[in-house]
This record gives structure tokens, C-alpha cells and sequence, in this order.
């Protein structure tokens, strides 16, 4: 197969039904029905309920040390709470007093985005878009309940993709890939965390996210970061599936990118290798994306496969930690030294 061109669109691949879509709510997700949602089967069950009976069976890959291992990989994403500030930080370690230097004037916005993706890189980030803030794709209410009200002045949202090392993800589902995948958080509040302050810095307005606040895969796709597959994720020209996702939202003036096409959804048409590695069955296998929703997790009004999470979060349960056995099997990413069909999407 020869490898695909990636080209640059004026819109992004994807079709909305507007008579149907609405804003999401972060508690509709499959983590906010475990706490809501009485009817979810997995209501109020933990990921990690069933980890120490499968530690004592002693099977490889799920040994008490790799649980240890990727509980500690969340540590900063689960507990540096600042790096979700919406505000600039204070009360440092550091006794040093920082000087205020007041606003930074920008006088080229092109060189300001080039800079922003420098230092984006530079705290972690593998790829780097920007693209203007669509108000459709932030969640109606967060998992508390509460509206979710962005200012009209944060115009620009900068979208960063965290690679994770796909040589631990093909060890899914052990614990394993599962330490990856907490490292990949832990990596995405680090990085937004760094770029929110430095923006800050400079005299203007952040806010970094990691899940919450707004949805990273349609975000992902408006910044020219990739396309969404099959299994739901965004796919990356270069990485595949196999990164983590995350962003901040800026009243800086900076200069949008524009969406790539790459031929993912002619390729997801013929490929179903997710749908044959997902244990839970969770993966449509029809040929063409629909309108179709496949659990209560799933927004209405978009053109897509939508993945049914109820199966998948259940798999993860039984797992006794979360499952990349999609991700490990795209052919999407070029570390694998896989090439692509030559096909371009409409």
C-alpha cells in the first residue's frame, strides 16, 4: 500500500445533524453515570474493584508491582489539582517572589502560535494545533452539575497530543498498558499546566484541560491534529490512536490551523482489526458511520461509529484496570513501520 498524503482542508471532516445535536453533559459520560446514572449497570462500581482478587491469581502482566505501578503513574493527574486552574497559580514551594511584568504585546500573531507550539513541545507535547474555541463542543454542565460558562474573549483553543509508547500499549490489556496510559495523563496535566501558567505569564488569560470543561477528540480535529476512527478516538498521521489528548482554551491572539484529511474513514470502512481485538464487543462492525447511538454515553446528532461504552467500562471492571487493545491494533501509526491505503476522505 502506498502511504497516504496528508492534506489540509477549509472545514473539518465531520457531519453534524443540528436539529439533533446539542451540548453534552460531562455526566452523561460513562464516569459521571457510574456516579449518577442508577440505571447504568455499572453504577457505582469502581474500575478497580476486582484488581486484588485478579493480583492473586497470579497471571502475567498483573503482578501487585505493576498495579502499584500504575496507580502511581496518575499520581499528577489525579492530584495536582492546579494544573486544572482556571486561575494563576499561587501559594508556591519556591520562596522566590515572581515579578509582575505586565501584558506582553503581540505583534504577529503567526509568530506567537509558532512559539506556543515550541513550548508546548517543549513541556511535553508530541503534537500541537490551534484552533478557534467552537462552543458546541464544551460540556453543557461538568460532573458537578454546573454550567459550564466560557467567556466570549477566550477565542482560541490549543490542542496537544501526548504520545504514548506503543510497545506498553500492545501489552494490553495488562497492567502493563495500563501504567502507560496513566503516565499519559499524568504527562497531559503536567503539559497544560506549564503552557496555562506561561501564557499567563505573558499577561493573558488560560484555561488548561484534560477531560473535563470541553470534548478533546472534535477540538483535536478543528486544530488539525487528526481524524476519528472507527473505535472512536482521534487517529494522528503519526501516532495513530496511541496518544492522550488535552488542552488549553486562551484570549491570546493566535492564528488557527487548518483540519487535515487523510483517508481514515475510507480505511475504517475496510479495516475492522478494533472491532476483532475489542473483547467487549463494543465496536460497530457496520461498514458506513451513522447517525446511530449505541449506549446512553453516546451524543446524538453526529455521523459516526458510535462505540457502545456500558460493554467497554464493564470489560475494564472485569480487567481490574482500563483497556487499549483498540489502539494497539490500529495501523495507524508509523512507529510500527506500516504504511497506509491511498485514499483521500471527501
Amino acid at each position: 500500500m502506498k502511504e497516504t498524503k496528508v492534506r489540509k482542508r477549509d472545514v473539518p471532516d465531520y457531519t453534524i445533524d443540528q436539529s439533533i445535536y446539542t451540548q453534552f453533559d460531562q455526566r452523561k459520560t460513562v464516569f459521571g453515570r457510574i456516579l449518577y446514572d442508577k440505571a447504568a449497570p455499572f453504577y457505582k462500581k469502581d474500575m478497580y474493584e476486582k484488581s486484588a482478587e485478579i493480583i492473586d491469581r497470579d497471571q502475567k502482566g498483573y503482578s501487585r508491582i505493576l498495579f502499584a505501578r500504575t496507580l502511581a503513574g496518575w499520581s499528577v493527574y489525579d492530584y495536582f489539582h492546579g494544573a486544572f486552574s482556571w486561575k494563576q497559580l499561587h501559594d508556591p514551594n519556591n520562596i522566590m517572589s515572581k515579578p509582575e511584568l505586565g501584558k506582553y504585546r503581540i505583534a504577529d500573531k503567526n509568530g506567537m502560535s509558532k512559539q506556543i507550539k515550541k513550548i508546548a513541545r517543549m513541556y511535553g507535547a508530541t503534537r500541537v494545533g490551534i484552533c478557534r474555541l467552537n462552543k458546541r463542543w464544551l460540556y453543557s454542565r461538568d460532573m458537578q452539575g454546573n454550567k459550564v460558562t466560557i467567556p466570549d474573549e477566550y477565542e482560541y483553543a490549543i490542542v496537544m497530543a501526548i504520545a504514548m509508547d506503543e510497545k506498553a500499549i500492545a501489552k494490553s490489556p495488562s497492567f502493563i498498558a495500563c501504567a502507560e496510559t496513566a503516565l499519559g495523563y499524568s504527562r497531559m496535566a503536567f503539559c497544560i499546566a506549564c503552557l496555562a501558567e506561561f501564557i499567563r505569564q505573558l499577561g493573558y488569560q488560560a484555561i488548561p484541560m484534560g477531560n473535563d470543561t470541553g470534548l478533546s477528540i472534535p477540538l483535536a480535529i478543528d486544530a488539525g491534529l487528526g481524524e476519528l476512527g472507527r473505535l472512536g478516538l482521534l487517529i494522528t498521521p503519526e501516532y495513530g490512536p496511541c496518544v492522550r489528548l488535552c488542552k488549553v482554551i486562551t484570549d491570546m491572539p493566535l492564528v488557527p490551523d487548518k483540519p487535515i484529511c487523510f483517508g481514515v474513514t475510507d480505511f475504517c470502512k475496510q479495516c475492522n482489526r478494533c472491532v476483532e481485538a475489542c473483547e467487549a464487543d463494543a465496536i460497530q462492525t457496520k461498514i458506513e458511520p451513522s447517525f446511530d447511538v449505541a449506549c446512553p454515553s453516546n451524543n446524538k446528532g453526529i455521523l459516526y461509529w458510535a462505540v457502545d461504552h456500558d460493554k467497554c467500562y464493564q470489560f475494564w471492571i472485569d480487567n481490574g484496570g482500563d483497556c487499549s487493545n483498540c489502539i494497539a491494533v490500529c495501523p495507524f501509526d508509523r512507529r510500527k513501520g506500516t504504511t497506509f491505503p491511498n485514499k483521500q476522505g471527501s
